[in-house]
């Protein structure tokens, strides 16, 4: 996928925003899962978190609950995806952290839905990770780099 809106069909974006509501009861055990799954697939991002993880968390699903929100309008989020994109860059976010990312939210997903979390649904969000990831990474990653 190279993060085009059309990637996704709308049955991918109904489950996608279907299961996400189901998660989002449980935000704050699902945030503290997905960091604590993130940093065992990927322990060279736990520095990079400084602040209150639980903060952290809360920002993170309010982020998701919003981009969860515009898939039925991609385009109108994708601008606030890439100054996100740009920003992490600052915090030290390189491109291969967007794997182990992608890995830890469906994990993430799957521990919350249970059997909810069928086949279609987990491509859906795979779907969805990679539209936005790939966006995202072309915003933070294909600039040339100046110094300041």
């Amino acid at each position: 996928m190279k993060g085009k809106v059309s990637d996704m069909t709308p049955d991918q974006i109904q489950r996608v925003q279907t299961s996400f509501g189901k998660v989002a009861p449980i935000a704050n055990q699902a945030a503290a899962m997905f960091y604590a799954r993130l940093f065992d697939l990927a322990p060279e991002v736990r520095p990079l978190f400084k602040g209150d993880l639980a903060a952290q968390g809360g920002k993170l699903m309010a982020t998701l609950g919003v981009v969860v929100k515009g898939l039925s309008n991609l385009e109108a989020i994708i601008p606030a995806a890439e100054t996100l994109a740009v920003r992490h860059v600052d915090y030290g976010v390189r491109a291969e952290h967007y794997q182990p990312v992608g890995e830890a939210l469906l994990w993430t997903l799957e521990q919350g839905l249970g059997s909810d979390f069928t086949d279609e649904t987990k491509s859906a969000w795979g779907a969805a990770y990679a539209t936005l990831s790939g966006v995202m990474i072309k915003a933070a990653y294909s600039r040339p780099i100046t110094a300041e």
